[in-house]
Parts: C-alpha cells; structure tokens; sequence
C-alpha cells in the first residue's frame, strides 16, 4: 500500500512546492489588508458627558447601556458642559473619544482644522431662564441689575446667553452673572438668594421637570423667539405646550415661545467607524420617540449641526443600518463589511495566480523525469567522442552508467497523470543502451 500511494494521479508534495510562495503572499496580503482596514473596533470608548442631575449624564448612562448589548464599554467621563466637552475633543492628549457638545459652540472652519466630525443632531436644547415670581419680566432688557446663574464657563450657556443679552443692548457687565453649577445654583434659587438662572438642557432634565413644577418659580417667555432664529441660524423656535408638563394642574398655563440649540454628538475623526455606526444606532433608537418639542423619527439628524458630518453618520441617515447587521451579530457583521479590502486584494491576486500555478505544478512535476535526459545527453557525448583506443574501457563503464541512470529512474515516484513521461524516459534510456551495445560488438569485431 505505501508503494502505491506513490503512485497518485496527482503529487501534492510538488503541489506545494508550486504554489507555497503564492500562498505566502496571499497570506500577507490578507494580513496586510486586515490591518489597513482595521476590522475590529475598540472594546472601550471615552464619552464626555455632563455635570451631575444634567441631560447629558442620564444620556450618557442610555448609550453606555446600548452598546454594553455588542460588548462595547462607555467609559463615561463627567464634565461641566458642551465648552468642556469641545476642548476636551480638541486637545489631542485627551482621552475623550466622543462627546455632547451644543450646537453654536464652534465654526465649521475650526472643527475640519481640529479634525473632529458630527454624528448627528440629537435633540434640541431649550434655552430655560427661570426666575422667581416677584420679578416680573416680558423683555430681557429688564435683567439689568439682577443677579443671573449661567453657569461654569465650561458650559455653553454663559456664551451663548452673552450672545442673547448683546443683541438686545444689554452688556454682561450690567448684571450679575452667577457661575455656580446647576444643582448648587438650583437650591439658591429656591432659597431667593440669586433672581434667577438658566439652563440649557433637554425638557426630561431632572432639575427642569422639577423646576416647571415648583411654585413661586416661573419661565421666561421669549415671545421673540423667531427673531432670535433669524439672527442665529444654530438656534430654532420650539413651543412648550400649554399643559404638557401636567395636564391635570394645567402646566405650564399656557404655551411658551422658547429658543433652542441642539445637542450634538461629536466624535474625533479617527474614531473607529463601526463604533460611529454604533453611536449612530444608538442615537436612533433614543432619541427616535417624538418628544416635547419634535415629532417621531425627527431626530437624530444630519440636519442643525455646523461641524461636518461624518460620512458613516451620512451613510446612516440616508440607508439605515448596515445590511448585515439587520441579520447578523455585529461582531461578525462588521468584520464581513470591514473585509471587503481583503476580498478585493484576494481577486486580484488569485486571478493571475490561477493561471500561473498550474503550468508551475507540471513544470515541477515534469522537471523530476527532464533532469534526466541531461544524463542520457552526457552518455551520448560520452560515447562519440571517444577516443579508438580508449573505446574498450569507455563503453562498458557508459554501459554501467546508464544501468545506474535506469535504476534511479526505476524509484522515481510520479502521478499517474504524468506516467507517459516516465515510461518515454525508460524507453530512451533502452534506446542509449542498445546504441552503446552496438557500438561495443562493433569494437570487438
């Protein structure tokens, strides 16, 4: 058995050896190809969030909970605010990966040189002024002299509350600008140490819900509101609906004209893009529900955002999820959609690799009988140069030359395919043979 295994209709041993180098440098173009495309994402991310009792730290815990289901960790990083969070981005020894930051905060200009991207409107930020009910306001002029919380510099309100006052003649220097953080502020508030704050935040902000509610605290009612949109392209007019916040005690007892930024999500642009595309999912499921100031399905968009956005976000946005991960794992999923660079790299070497391998294998294979018609060549030279008087020794050792030549070919292991060569071989081997044999009984006569 082991005799005529050797004799196969196909050698894989010369196989190997054909297409070994091929395969090593189809191996290295996966390699290199699987390392180019980056396949697999981070298992953690770093998420700027917000200050303690905010929107964006209950956001945080959202997002973290939703790619916590594809074993991706949120490492949520508190901060004060949207400023914060921008300069955190910006800073290229922070760990921050991914941020909340508002709407207004930056320059398109300023985020490409930076090198940060959006992933998207989330939800709009109502600017909340709220004051106690024995100040009795209808313009922002008449803050003048009263003593306003707006909030940490590492928020976004105190510049954009700047922006507001300014374009309604009122210098920051005409009143008092608190800098307390907002739970700190709150309880002044309420304790009639301060006239008023404001807030820039999501309706479902604990301190807000609880705000609405409290007696003797009122809202402003910006009653120029679409003025303000005019003069600010990043902010929008929302209407707080008469009742929405309790139907039953009527509150708020009638609408209020409100301005609003939005809150975006804002990522470096190196991130990883199947975490974008998990970010972006997320934020469609969370943010997808119609709300207080939006209908459903309004956000999260590309829309209100002056920081480019990503072109996965974009992707997103226009064709829904990736196909794969409507049907498979997103592990799997992304590997397959990352891989498409390997796919490619394996066609265009396997296509001219089809065609030169094989010719290789026969050469080889072939090569293991041609070597030795190099021998019978050397017989024949052998022979008829040959001088007369050295015939009588020449011949008879050519003779037992090419008996040792038949013998080694005799042990020649060749697939069955290619058995025509051997025999042709053997045949021309006899052919020397019998010419040397005749030679010698010419000799002798």
């Amino acid at each position: 058995m082991p005799k005529m295994l050797k004799f196969t209709r196909f050698s894989l041993r010369d196989f190997l050896v054909a297409a070994g180098p091929a395969a090593v440098a189809v191996l290295a173009t996966c390699l290199l190809a699987y390392w180019l495309v980056d396949p697999s994402p981070p298992s953690s991310v770093t998420l700027a969030t917000g200050q303690d009792n905010s929107a964006y730290q209950a956001l945080g815990k959202q997002y973290a909970g939703a790619l916590a289901k594809v074993d991706i960790r949120v490492v949520q990083q508190p901060s004060l605010g949207s400023q914060e969070n921008l300069q955190r981005l910006k800073d290229p020894a922070s760990a921050v990966d991914i941020a909340f930051v508002q709407s207004g905060s930056t320059e398109h200009e300023e985020a490409e040189r930076v090198g940060l991207v959006s992933l998207g409107s989330l939800f709009t930020e109502p600017v909340w002024l709220f004051l106690r009910n024995g100040r009795n306001v209808s313009k922002l002029s008449q803050l003048k002299g009263m003593n306003i919380n707006v909030g940490p510099e590492g928020t976004g309100v105190p510049s954009l509350f700047r922006k507001i006052l300014s374009v309604n003649g009122v210098e920051a220097m005409e009143l008092k600008l608190g800098a307390l953080e907002d739970t700190p502020a709150t309880v002044e508030l309420l304790a009639g140490r301060i006239d008023g704050l404001v807030f820039s935040s999501a309706p479902d902000a604990p301190l807000i819900q609880m705000l609405l509610q409290t007696p003797g605290i009122k809202l402003f009612d910006f009653a120029q509101a679409e003025a303000y949109t005019r003069r600010f392209p990043f902010l929008s007019h929302v209407v707080l609906p008469r009742g929405i916040v309790d139907l039953g005690r009527d509150l708020p007892p009638k609408d209020y004209h409100l301005i609003a930024p939005t809150a975006t999500l804002v990522a470096k642009e190196d991130l990883h893009p199947a975490l974008i595309n998990l970010f972006v999912q997320a934020a469609s499921n969370i943010h997808g529900n119609a709300g207080w100031f939006n209908k459903k399905q309004e956000f999260p968009t590309a829309s209100y955002t002056e920081i480019p956005v990503s072109p996965v976000a974009q992707k997103f946005y226009k064709d829904g999820p990736p196909l794969l991960q409507r049907y498979l794992p997103f592990w799997l999923a992304n590997f397959f959609e990352r891989m498409w660079v390997v796919v490619v790299a394996l066609g265009a070497l396997i296509l001219p690799l089809s065609r030169i391998i094989p010719p290789l294998y026969v050469w080889k294979v072939r090569s293991r009988v041609y070597r030795w018609y190099g021998q019978l060549r050397a017989v024949e030279q052998a022979i008829e140069e040959v001088a007369p008087e050295k015939q009588a020794e020449v011949y008879p050792a050519q003779l037992q030359r090419l008996n040792d030549i038949e013998e080694r070919v005799n042990r020649i292991s060749i697939p069955l395919s290619f058995a025509d060569e051997l025999y042709g071989l053997r045949s021309h081997i006899n052919f020397v043979r019998r010419r040397v044999a005749g030679l010698m009984r010419s000799e002798a006569q």
